[in-house]
């Protein structure tokens, strides 16, 4: 077969031209597949930090709503009331304020990160975008 293909100066051109094309589909497909698995990768590490920093939240929202009331009867009138008191030791409220703290910063810097991350990705695909 080899034979006939080298024979015919047309059908060689054509094979190497198929070929040719062929090798440029295959560059332009790992190409492709590159920038894909890069924009995944960089969608994993936001939506990471982000789930990783709604859970820290919701975590330090919990514990603040599961302070522990107590409750008191005062005797008025011959009718008992209650009244609910929230008990926080001075402890426990500057463990929640550094908790608070912690997370704000820990969210400052994920959310930072992630504003980084997709600002190089954009600005990669409008350099893709022009050039192409």
């Amino acid at each position: 077969m080899e034979l006939l293909e080298t024979q015919d100066p047309e059908k060689k051109k054509l094979i190497e031209t198929s070929e040719r094309h062929k090798r440029e589909l295959q560059k332009e497909v790992s190409a492709i597949s590159k920038k894909t698995e890069k924009a995944l990768k960089n969608g994993l590490i936001i939506g990471g930090s982000l789930v990783l920093t709604y859970i820290l939240i919701s975590q330090i929202g919990a514990s603040k709503k599961k302070r522990k009331k107590v409750k008191a009867k005062i005797a008025k009138n011959d009718l008992e009331e209650e009244e609910v008191v929230e008990t926080s030791s001075g402890l426990s409220s500057f463990i929640t304020t550094i908790g608070e703290n912690l997370a704000s910063q820990a969210t400052h810097i994920l959310l930072d990160f992630a504003k980084d991350k997709l600002a190089e990705y954009l600005n990669k695909r409008k350099a893709e975008n022009e050039n192409s």
